[in-house]
């Protein structure tokens, strides 16, 4: 990590889906070959009448897609109320899935931490993606932030390719 960068200079900052309504939706693969680690960071914004969005995690050998399958995570950190405060709360995730909040007119916000080791390395895979589930009333965004390149370079490199 480079001192007093900036987050650009660091980190890989990638807009992996939205703003949209999540319809069966994924955000796009991103390999973390050239990172350690990946925070996922999901942004909802509900209008009434919402029905949340089921979000899981997904690996794969390749950004294709290749060998995909569900990637194993047990905690997520949420603020189901971005207006009341900025406290991010630890929270038990069951079956590798969450369901974002149904509160109307609320700003919910959702950060899940994935290693490169918590992948099936053993088996190539060095790909993930988020999944999204139909949700109504309400809208979603998912920002990749890969940190801690495993490589020195001048500036942080691709994840969009493999």
């Amino acid at each position: 990590m480079i001192a007093n960068a900036k987050l650009t200079e660091s980190s890989k900052v990638i807009n992996a889906f939205g703003p949209a309504v999540p319809s069966t939706s994924s955000s796009q693969y991103i390999s973390l070959k050239n990172y350690n680690r990946c925070s996922i960071v999901i942004n909802f914004l509900n209008g009434s009448t919402v029905t949340g969005s089921a979000i899981g995690l997904t690996q794969a050998t390749a950004v294709a897609g290749t060998g995909a399958k569900t990637l194993a995570f047990t905690t997520v950190d949420q603020n189901v109320d971005c207006a009341a405060g900025d406290t991010l709360t630890a929270t038990a995730v069951a079956s590798n899935t969450f369901t974002t909040n149904t509160t109307n007119s609320k700003a919910l916000l959702y950060v899940i931490e994935v290693k490169a080791s918590d992948l099936d390395v053993a088996n190539s895979f060095d790909c993930l993606k988020v999944t999204l589930a139909t949700g109504a009333n309400t809208t979603g965004q998912v920002t990749y932030i890969l940190r801690d390149p495993r490589f020195a370079d001048a500036s942080p490199p691709t994840a969009i390719v493999d």
